[in-house]
């Protein structure tokens, strides 16, 4: 394969209203990060991304989303895969004025593969 159309697959956990404006965008984009939300923090597996919506978005927002989506891995090259407190438990930090970079990045649309309540 091409390295310039290498992607890497990540997941990210969200809560329903990061779900409304990722839909605004017809599936292609997160949104801007808060002003409190200076890091983006796309994770590395599936079971990572389903503990945190599962255990922590639910309690926060009443649901949680597990999403799925494609990154040239050119773009991620430039990043650290970071550990948060496990081996099973690896994520980008991604700063939030690179989210436009970021979605530039991402190649075909997110897909929403899991849904807690």
């Amino acid at each position: 394969m091409n390295n310039e159309l290498e992607t890497v697959t990540l997941w990210r956990p969200i809560r329903p209203e990061e779900l409304v404006l990722i839909e605004q965008s017809g599936m292609r984009e997160f949104p801007p990060r808060l002003p409190e939300q200076p890091i983006f923090y796309p994770v590395l597996t599936e079971e990572y991304a389903i503990k945190i919506a599962r255990d922590w978005n639910v309690k926060a927002s009443g649901s949680g989303f597990v999403t799925r989506f494609e990154v040239l891995k050119s773009y991620l090259d430039a990043y650290d895969v970071q550990e948060a407190g496990g081996r099973a438990h690896l994520e980008y930090w991604i700063p939030a004025d690179e989210m436009s970079k970021f979605n530039d990045a991402i190649v075909g649309q997110i897909a929403v593969v899991q849904e807690f309540r």
